[in-house]
């Protein structure tokens, strides 16, 4: 018999990708107690080394993504100048593993769940009592109790085992006023990919295909073709399965996919049509990366029409900007170009109430699989957005439990407290400004002004201000300092100028914004640290004549620091020191509360 082991929580996380990450570090940093479950032996999901697909958001219009998603991407920006894919697995391990409160399963498949039936609050007939996980390292079943769940494994796994309610394929255009090109409503979804990578070397290299390798001509590639040289080359096309079964056939349509990834590399080596002599295989995807499959049913289902509309939700909790970007169900066989790509009014508005269960009690969702028709998600989808949804939902988990409440009791009843946390973590509503404290805006302040205490903390054209007017320059070593009568100070919220839009960076736009490489060409550099962000600064409280060191911080690679000071003040004052590489220090905020 298998060992079998028990462990208790507060919230269980299934999935490890990106938001499954941002939905245990958000809950564990508010002090939940979180068990991640991960199926693979590494995190990352689609943005693994076993996958490879780029990480996509609201960035690609100019809005990116701050938060979890925005620290993980500075913190390998600082440890991994060469975009080595070994490097970007352990940074994504790294933000895990140092969060005391998370207790993480890798190799561990989620195959059963025991619930319970009954009547709970707010109309819901189903709740979780554990979970079964094997783990296939030692062999051995882990039972996971919790208080909550949250189910970001992409595939909705929770779903079939629970009972949950979800829908699976495309809504017909009438149902909901979609631009689909579903007439009647179907099981279709976009594909998988199975990508490759190549790497130019000194030396020419050749290449044997397998014996199962497709056989492809210049016929083949009609709208989808090859270019080794470009940074924007990732293969996305080579993609099936949307017009069979996205979870049950997956091993076949895997099969479907060597072939063809193996065809690809055949036909850019050996076909004659590309300078490809001194290139080599550098990866062979036997995961396949998904698109689509289960999409759970929440409180509000967000339609296309909410998007293209850009219609703002009150319980905004996150935001999006991806194009409404649709493969076609046949994938690489479909004639012409693969996808749709209708732009969208970014950044758009994402509501708390599609990530929570319709009839499940305590069960939360993020990513993929939240809930959505299936033109909603062809924008939702993508991972920088993604981790976004899963930064709301370990926030609202963390009230939940603060709270003893339900899923649905916090849209009732702690809107603004949830929307708080997510604004002093990082996190952008494009609705909303962050509240600043009345001790903070009526205190006296030298050496800067109101730019850095009005609650603004990124240039954004709903503020009005689209462009680096709206970010103060600080001279290093100078100071800017708050004087105001002796009060209890909890907080210090400061946000540098990372340079969201990556332009002090080297590279074409993908080069400067995406985290890994494709493609790896001789002629690419190392990258470096965005030059505008505040390297090094000292953070000073004053009461009376005594002054204390709040923080000397020597090496900062954040976007933003909320920290917690919880002392009697008379006086705070902000003195940068360096930054990495620009004159002076970009100061987009520094408040207090």
């Amino acid at each position: 018999m298998l060992d079998r082991r028990s462990l208790d929580c507060d919230l269980c996380v299934v999935g490890g990708g990106l938001a499954g990450i941002c939905t245990a570090v958000s809950a564990a940093r508010e002090g939940v107690r979180v068990v991640l479950m991960q199926e693979r032996p590494m995190l990352g999901g689609n943005a693994s080394s076993e996958i490879r697909m780029w990480i996509s958001g609201a960035h690609a219009s100019n809005n990116r993504e701050t938060g979890i998603i925005e620290e993980i991407a500075l913190e390998n920006l600082y440890r991994n100048p060469t975009k080595s894919y070994a490097v970007w697995d352990s940074i994504l391990y790294d933000f895990v593993h140092r969060e005391k409160n998370i207790t993480l399963l890798l190799n561990t498949t989620c195959l059963d769940a025991e619930t319970e039936e009954g009547v709970f609050p707010h109309g819901r007939t189903i709740r979780i009592r554990r979970i079964t996980g094997y783990q296939m390292t030692t062999q051995r079943y882990i039972d996971v109790s919790a208080v909550f769940f949250a189910d970001c494994s992409g595939d909705s796994i929770l779903a079939p085992l629970c009972g949950a309610a979800f829908r699976f394929g495309r809504e017909a255009a009438s149902e909901f006023g979609e631009d689909s090109s579903a007439l009647v409503p179907d099981r279709k979804t976009m594909g998988m990919s199975c990508l490759i990578q190549g790497r130019e070397t000194t030396e020419e290299v050749p290449y044997l295909p397998p014996s199962f390798s497709a056989h492809l001509t210049e016929k083949d590639f009609e709208d989808r073709e090859p270019d080794i040289y470009n940074d924007d080359e990732n293969y996305w096309y080579l993609e099936l399965g949307g017009n069979k079964d996205s979870i049950a056939d997956t091993e076949e349509v895997r099969d479907e996919l060597l072939s063809l990834a193996c065809g690809t590399w055949d036909y850019i080596k050996n076909s004659g049509n590309f300078r490809s002599e001194n290139w080599d295989l550098d990866f062979l995807g036997f995961l396949p990366g998904k698109r689509e499959s289960r999409r759970m049913c929440g409180e509000y289902m967000i339609t296309q029409r909410d998007i293209s509309d850009g219609r703002v939700f009150p319980d905004e909790i996150a935001f999006g900007g991806w194009p409404l970007d649709d493969h076609f169900p046949d994938g690489f066989y479909h004639r012409g170009v693969p996808n749709t790509d209708i732009r969208t009014p970014a950044p758009y508005s994402i509501p708390y109430r599609a990530l929570y269960s319709a009839n499940v009690d305590n069960l939360f969702f993020a990513g993929r699989n939240i809930s959505m028709t299936h033109m909603a998600m062809s924008s939702i989808r993508v991972m920088a957005t993604c981790a976004l949804l899963g930064q709301a939902v370990g926030c609202a988990a963390a009230l939940a439990l603060k709270h003893g409440c339900r899923p649905h009791d916090v849209y009732l009843s702690h809107m603004e407290e949830l929307q708080m946390l997510l604004l002093w973590g990082d996190s952008f509503l494009p609705s909303m400004r962050r509240p600043v404290s009345p001790l903070c805006t009526e205190a006296v302040l030298t050496g800067a002004d109101d730019r850095i205490r009005n609650g603004e903390d990124r240039p954004h054209r709903l503020y009005g201000t689209t462009d680096e007017t709206a970010i103060l320059h600080i001279p290093c070593g100078s100071a800017v300092t708050y004087r105001f009568p002796k009060s209890f100070v909890h907080y210090v919220h400061l946000v540098f100028d990372s340079d969201l839009d990556r332009l002090t960076l080297h590279g074409s736009t993908t080069e400067r914004t995406q985290p890994t490489r494709s493609n790896r060409r001789l002629d690419m550099v190392k990258q470096h640290m965005p030059t505008t962000l505040c390297r090094a600064f000292r953070l000073i409280g004053r009461c009376g004549n005594t002054e204390i060191e709040l923080l000397s911080a020597k090496d900062n690679h954040l976007h933003c620091r909320h920290i917690t000071i919880n002392a009697e003040l008379d006086g705070l004052v902000f003195i940068p020191q360096s930054t990495w590489g620009d004159p002076d220090v970009r100061l987009i905020s520094f408040d207090f509360g």
